[in-house]
């Protein structure tokens, strides 16, 4: 079977699976990533995860700030691929990029479609309490993750699982299934299937409000929220890591310690804090911050 010529777009860690699997079963023609961007306190400009793959596996790398320029488009037009594969490339692709391979482009997207489209699938499936998400492997059109389904693969969301271990599991599945993609559409296997449109919801970009804890929701409304956001969730001037249901009877934002213990009330039910940050320090786990912190009435409004 002769190797596909493929344009790969992609740029977080999330998309080098599926790069390192296409380098073996595909001509990798081009790897289209974004720009550089400053990292960190010293504003470093650090590569993508993708780039720095590509260029350890000696692959063309391109990064443009616009993927739509009309020169960009001629660029990649020139080097005639038969298919562009998209994993979390962060850029929207014109109808003109989207007809230059001879089969379309197929995107890896983080949900089972028509379900959660859009930028944060896998966040707000944990956020929402979701106990299924998945892979989608699409044909690409204008639209916003709304291309016919070609395959699609499960994944289980347990009660305890977060954002780093849901992520790194539907990476590989995306991998796998991206490989099986491939090989139907050359074995001509391949049955597209429209989504209905009436069955979709949209996964937003994550804002910093999205993090704010309302201690008058349910603890599980919270609990998936710190699950989902990893790190993201926050009281006050405190970042909440990990958490856990608990039977304690108390009220909305309630505070009670007990040993090494920290739980809190919400609107329904109670939670344990099991890893906390405070401003300007690291992640602790509760037992250590009880240790070096003063935790009492006020806590979370205390500046």
């Amino acid at each position: 079977m002769e190797k596909l010529k493929v344009i790969f777009m992609g740029t977080p860690d999330f998309a080098v699976p599926s790069l390192a699997a296409l380098t073996d079963k595909t001509e990798i023609i081009c790897v289209v990533t974004q720009p550089d961007r400053p990292k960190g306190r010293g504003h470093k400009l650090l590569p993508p995860p993708v780039k720095v793959f590509a260029e350890e596996n000696n692959l063309r790398v391109i990064q443009p700030l616009k993927v739509k320029a009309p020169e960009v488009v001629e660029q990649l037009a020139a080097l005639k691929p038969d298919l562009i594969v998209v994993v979390a490339f962060g850029q929207i692709l014109s109808q003109k990029i989207l007809d230059i391979p001879r089969f379309g482009c197929i995107n890896v997207h983080a949900s089972l479609l028509p379900k959660y489209r859009g930028a944060a699938p896998i966040e707000w499936a944990i956020i929402n309490g979701e106990t299924v998400t998945g892979i989608t492997t699409m044909q690409m059109n204008a639209g916003l993750d709304t291309g016919d389904i070609l395959l699609q693969s499960e994944v289980k969301i347990s009660e305890e699982m977060i954002l780093p271990e849901l992520r790194e599991r539907l990476m590989t599945v995306g991998a796998d299934l991206l490989l099986k993609t491939l090989y139907k559409l050359q074995m001509d296997g391949l049955q597209p299937i429209k989504q209905d449109d009436s069955l979709s919801c949209y996964a937003p970009l994550l804002k910093k409000d999205t993090g704010l804890i309302d201690w008058k929701k349910s603890a599980r409304e919270i609990h998936n929220l710190i699950r989902g956001l990893y790190g993201g969730a926050r009281s006050g001037k405190y970042k909440i890591w990990r958490s856990r249901l608990t039977e304690e009877n108390l009220s909305s934002g309630e505070i009670k310690i007990i040993g090494q213990r920290f739980l809190v009330g919400t609107g329904d039910g109670s939670i344990e804090i099991l890893e906390i940050q405070a401003p300007n320090s690291k992640k602790l786990n509760a037992a250590d911050f009880l240790r070096g912190n003063k935790v009492g009435d006020g806590f979370w409004t205390n500046e």
